[in-house]
């Protein structure tokens, strides 16, 4: 069973947090303090940390940069701190995601299975491992190691935060091909493949982002939706971007599931609104 440390000061927030974490089959601890968080992943095993910044004791940024000095661990900052100086701090020291207060828990939830994925086939740890057995990629004089998470530059290593990792990864197993900031996000900040959703028994090959939207409107029947409260729901703080995103990736689900895109019966347009859902 996987285990997660829940550093968080707000005991009604870590309570859920711990709720959702277990009914989900995760194990999970609380710690209160900051001073008790680097203790608590010395003293004993786990496999992700989820961090709040405004902690007694030691900030989750001080924490942040400890850890990635010492400990090899997912981190997940989960604070009621919004500004875009805040988020950029956080991701900078190394957290691999940024999740602002208040939150949905099953959003969370679903956060904390896809970095704990990500993690464990980086690192060979999980079921998929790696089918080729490369042990290296060569890049010039820089090499990465997927199974040991490393990289080395002139033999020296280089410690990268996760999702830098992942990214040069990314990019050095497609070299010469041009990737746009949207597809980039979707490869790294997305969501598992998991994700399933079928219509009439076919399986609908969804991206992350357009399965997020779809679950929202699923969840939130006939409530209309501007475009702002929809990226703010779907791509939060860690995004940065215009609301004609929204717009984009409403038309691509349009045209996966509705019967006739030119005229949607399930994802509504209300003018001078944004969009709801009718369900049939």
């Amino acid at each position: 069973m996987e285990r997660i440390l829940i550093a968080e000061d707000d005991e009604k927030i870590a309570w859920l947090e711990k709720d959702y974490l277990e009914s989900n089959g995760y194990e999970a601890r609380i710690v209160a303090r900051g001073d008790k968080v680097i203790p608590e992943l010395k003293r004993d095993s786990y496999d992700l940390l989820l961090l709040d910044i405004m902690l007694p004791g030691i900030s989750g940024y001080d924490i942040c940069r400890q850890i990635r000095e010492e400990i090899d661990i997912p981190i997940l900052m989960v604070t009621a701190r919004t500004e875009s100086v805040d988020v950029i701090r956080g991701l900078g020291l190394g957290a691999d995601d940024y999740i602002t207060k208040p939150f949905d828990p099953s959003q969370l939830v679903a956060r904390v299975r896809s970095h704990l994925r990500r993690y464990a086939r980086l690192t060979g740890k999980g079921k998929e491992g790696y089918a080729d057995g490369r042990e290296r990629i060569l890049v010039q004089d820089i090499a990465i190691e997927p199974k040991t998470w490393k990289v080395w530059k002139k033999d020296k290593e280089i410690r990268l935060p996760n999702r830098e990792f992942e990214l040069l990864r990314f990019l050095a197993e497609n070299p010469n091909i041009v990737f746009s900031k949207e597809e980039l996000f979707e490869k790294i900040w997305g969501y598992p493949d998991s994700y399933r959703v079928l219509k009439k028994g076919r399986l609908l090959e969804l991206t992350g982002r357009e399965f997020e939207i779809l679950v929202l409107f699923a969840r939130n029947p006939n409530i209309a939706f501007t475009r702002e409260r929809i990226f703010d729901r779907v791509w939060g703080m860690e995004a940065v971007g215009d609301m004609a995103t929204v717009t984009v990736h409403i038309n691509n689900l349009r045209e996966k599931i509705e019967e006739d895109p030119s005229n949607p019966q399930m994802i509504q347009t209300i003018w001078g609104v944004g969009y709801r859902f009718h369900p049939a």
